[in-house]
């Protein structure tokens, strides 16, 4: 089994993965060329990606209704069917409901698994869970899957490996975060708006008044100040993490990259329409753009999916149509790029939600049935995988689990599934077990 200790990448000699990665010395760190290539033959013999593969996973917090979605049931009763009517789509014979008409019209970019038992009803469970494969324990708080590529692969340049766009993640339960490995590999968070007049991001920007070269003098004082500690021996270990984040912080301050990247008003108009003129369709937009510039892996958060009241309405008028328009053009967009056969693009959510519609014309939490949506990255366009019964209850063909979904995602990131990694006080912790959708890989 392959086993990477968390905070590995330094040393002896106190010397960063960042330096490393940038002189090429992989055999410095312990990954010597025969150990890639072995890790590239690995992944291929396991039906994963030796590619370099990016990931984008949109995460809809709330538990998004797979009846009024992906998985209706246009012959059941209106107690089960809802409001909406179907449409047919781009795949002979299968039907999505009339609100989400761009992706019943592009389905053939996007596989759609019917067939996914989620096992849980609970918020914040869910975040945990679902973002990363493991249920909740609370002796071994497991990592979300951009955590374990930060942990697993590293930096391709001053941008940080993982990004988290908007704070739509329930955290009760560490979802979402880098549990095990180690603070060096929680998402860098940005929360402002992209589609807002005045958007910027904090903390890639000095504040008004703070000129760049005060900025690289406080970078080398700091610096100076670090060595003098290091050559007394005062810094103790427990500050490398914080130390990492200090240096990838700067170096993404000062990098040229890291401004181009954020910067979504540089894209042509015609195109920021395409992808709607809203929250999500520039965070899609920023999240293409964040992966163009060397971030690895993009969560990009959306929130308000918690349909018990008003169900219907909120789905038509709210939170959907943006879905609806961003994710589509996000598949286009990567696609016309060169950018999508190594980016796996995902669509998850908490559950599913109830079949019968309860009194206050909602659905409730649903821990049985719901759906998962995967793009890219070799996943088959077209694919419809799985079934569930008369009122979508239950799955009643080809059911797979988040741990499944988890195993997935990793095998085509060219993560192995038998991947190891040590728990603060010194234990192995697996962090992959499940089996991998096979008709996707």
């Amino acid at each position: 089994m392959l086993n990477f200790l968390p905070r590995a990448e330094r040393n002896c000699e106190g010397v960063s993965r960042r330096n490393f990665l940038q002189v090429g010395a992989l055999a410095g760190l312990g990954v010597s060329l025969p150990l890639a290539l072995q890790r590239q033959a690995l992944a291929r013999a396991e039906g994963g990606s030796s590619r370099d593969v990016n990931c984008i996973l949109i995460w809809t917090l709330g538990g998004t209704s797979h009846h009024d979605t992906f998985d209706p049931k246009p012959l059941a009763p209106v107690s089960v069917r809802g409001e909406f009517h179907v449409i047919d789509t781009a795949t002979p014979g299968v039907q999505f409901t009339e609100i989400v008409p761009n992706m019943a019209r592009e389905q053939k970019r996007f596989a759609l698994l019917r067939g996914w038992n989620p096992q849980n009803g609970s918020h914040g469970m869910a975040d945990q869970w679902v973002m990363s494969g493991r249920k909740f324990n609370q002796a071994v708080p497991y990592p979300t899957y951009g955590s374990v590529v930060s942990y697993y692969q590293g930096f391709k340049n001053a941008m940080p490996p993982f990004v988290q766009l908007g704070s739509s993640v329930d955290r009760r339960f560490g979802g979402g975060t880098s549990g095990i490995l180690g603070l060096e590999h929680n998402p860098f968070e940005m929360l402002s708006d992209p589609n807002a007049a005045n958007f910027s991001v904090r903390d890639i920007t000095p504040p008004q008044g703070i000129t760049m070269d005060r900025v690289h003098r406080r970078r080398d004082m700091l610096a100076r100040v670090d060595a003098l500690q290091r050559a007394a021996d005062l810094q103790p270990a427990a500050f490398a993490a914080l130390d990492e984040h200090y240096k990838a912080a700067m170096d993404m301050i000062t990098a040229p990259e890291t401004k181009r990247a954020f910067d979504v008003a540089d894209e042509p108009a015609a195109l920021r329409d395409a992808y709607g003129r809203h929250r999500f369709g520039q965070s899609c937009l920023l999240a293409r753009r964040l992966i163009e510039s060397g971030v690895r892996f993009v969560t990009l958060t959306d929130g308000g999916w918690d349909t018990h009241q008003n169900n219907f309405k909120s789905l038509k008028d709210s939170r959907l149509p943006p879905v609806d328009q961003a994710l589509p053009q996000l598949l286009i967009d990567l696609e016309q790029r060169g950018l999508l056969d190594n980016t796996l693009v995902c669509w998850l959510t908490d559950f599913g939600r109830t079949p019968k519609i309860n009194s206050a014309s909602g659905r409730d939490h649903w821990a049985t049935a719901g759906f998962a949506i995967m793009a890219g990255a070799g996943i088959p366009g077209g694919h419809v995988l799985g079934a569930t019964d008369a009122e979508g209850g239950v799955v009643t063909q080809d059911e797979y689990k988040s741990d499944d979904i988890a195993t997935t995602i990793y095998m085509k990131l060219g993560i192995p599934h038998d991947l190891i990694a040590r728990s603060p006080d010194g234990r192995p912790v697996r962090l992959i077990e499940g089996r991998p959708i096979r008709e996707w890989l």
